[in-house]
């Protein structure tokens, strides 16, 4: 039988952004995402998936490039899928994130806010990542070209995901992520583990000893890595981290976790401290006080925004907002391991936190502790179940809560609530300006959104924050 042949769309002009960051084109009415093209190239598209709404296609031919167009820096740029936008002149990647943050506080939200305040810029577009995590494999990731290259036919690699292939591992020799010590580290790995016969682990098979690394580091340059096996085998991590110790002085800190596991997530897992300092030691700026830093341990499980110095910018925008005079009760919802409880707390009679990992209030209450803060409370739970009467009854009405959910939004239990609350003013940070543009319109029925800004935290990606701050009716 023979297949069908497959459709191209010809001399088509790609018009905007869409959903996932993906370029959107119209044919006959109809939506095309394309990846990896940029609005004003004009393409021939191949489709490549068809659904009844909208088309998922290629650009395999180029007619005309964009004057939107920069030349993308890194080599693995196109098959990574991380960085998908490296091919967007910065200021217009600027652009296209507020004009989705606003297309989904208009769309979803239907919301009409008094002050829009312009995007902030990251302060630095490479290298401003403070976590990455690699992964071993047997069978890297082969292009076209290297497929017909005998050489390269059996190539063990340690880098990234390729997008929608659990299996396959693109190999990376140079990541614009993290700081360039990032990529000696990891080379450095493979080298080590090469050289030794140390097996890559096959997640086919599930055969093989190494899993994947993970590397930390803080503002200061400190380094932890966090060596992942399928099993405890000593000759290999003390080989691994030996070498480490001797060539880099900036690694701090040592861990290894065995994960034993078919899933890669190592959060229910211990990690073992090999050698070095337990923790890393992250600075952010007083929002009250220039001259004096806040400190926060950070554990190997510890959860800490990955662009520091743009995290800075989001949490001051968001105590600055709260406006606090200094005899508020502040309640921090989703507040993980405290980071704006902490820059709330500076100010604030009272600072009650919560959160639903066990672990990440452990690091929550270490960080006031180093702080040397005593008006904050941490509660761990599921807030949609903590946070009813008794507890407001037990810890005061909140003046203000500040609200950060995960990407899925606010439970609509946790909605209902701060209705009944009725705090003057809600401080709603987003990593999904979707799910909050609906949480804002449920509150609207109280709450009016007065100030809106969007902050870029991931360059090169099509991924945003956002701040709103919603003052209470008639208040």
């Amino acid at each position: 039988m023979k297949r069908k042949p497959i459709p191209i769309q010809e001399e088509v002009l790609i018009q905007s952004i869409g959903a996932e960051g993906k370029a959107v084109a119209k044919v006959d009415g109809l939506v095309i995402f394309v990846p990896y093209v940029v609005p004003g190239d004009v393409v021939d598209i191949q489709i490549v998936f068809r659904k009844k709404n909208y088309l998922e296609g290629k650009a395999i031919h180029f007619h005309k490039y964009s004057e939107l167009r920069t030349e993308p820096f890194c080599k693995h740029f196109g098959t990574c899928g991380g960085c998908s936008w490296q091919n967007i002149i910065y200021e217009k990647q600027l652009d296209f994130k507020n004009n989705i943050v606003q297309d989904h506080l208009q769309r979803i939200g239907g919301l009409i806010i008094e002050n829009i305040l312009p995007i902030e810029p990251s302060e630095e577009t490479m290298y401003y990542r403070n976590k990455l995590e690699f992964t071993f494999s047997p069978l890297a990731w082969l292009s076209e070209e290297d497929m017909d290259n005998e050489e390269k036919q059996n190539i063990q690699a340690l880098g990234f995901h390729i997008p929608k292939r659990f299996d396959r591992i693109l190999n990376i020799d140079k990541c614009y992520l993290q700081k360039d010590l990032s990529n000696d580290i990891r080379n450095t790995v493979k080298n080590i583990a090469l050289e030794n016969n140390f097996s890559f682990y096959n997640v086919r098979t599930k055969e093989g000893l190494l899993r994947n690394i993970i590397l930390r580091s803080n503002h200061d340059g400190d380094f932890m890595i966090i060596l992942v096996l399928s099993e405890y085998v000593e000759n290999a991590i003390n080989a691994i981290f030996n070498r480490l110790k001797s060539d880099f002085s900036s690694i701090k800190s040592f861990y290894h976790v065995i994960n034993s596991k078919l899933n890669d997530s190592i959060q229910d897992l211990q990690p073992e401290l090999w050698g070095g300092d337990e923790f890393l030691i992250e600075h952010l700026d007083s929002p009250v006080d220039s001259n004096k830093k806040l400190s926060f341990q950070i554990a190997p499980l510890s959860f800490f925004q990955t662009n520091v110095l743009q995290t800075q910018k989001l949490y001051k925008t968001a105590f600055d907002l709260a406006d606090l005079k200094g005899n508020e009760t502040v309640y921090d919802l989703y507040c993980g391991t405290g980071t704006i409880s902490i820059y709330m707390a500076q100010v604030a009679k009272k600072v009650v936190g919560i959160e639903y990992v066990d672990m990440a209030i452990d690091d929550a209450n270490i960080n006031a502790r180093i702080n040397n803060l005593n008006n904050i409370s941490f509660y761990a739970g599921d807030i949609a179940k903590v946070l009813d009467d008794d507890f407001v009854k037990t810890n005061g009405k909140p003046d203000v809560i500040i609200t950060d959910p995960p990407r899925a939004g606010m439970h609509e239990k946790v909605v209902k609530q701060l209705l009944n609350i009725e705090a003057e003013k809600i401080v709603y940070v987003s990593c999904n300006s979707a799910t909050q543009a609906r949480d804002v319109k449920l509150l609207s029925e109280k709450y009016s959104p007065a100030i809106s800004k969007a902050f870029d935290m991931f360059p090169h990606t099509h991924h945003t924050e956002n701040i709103i701050l919603l003052k209470k009716k008639n208040s």
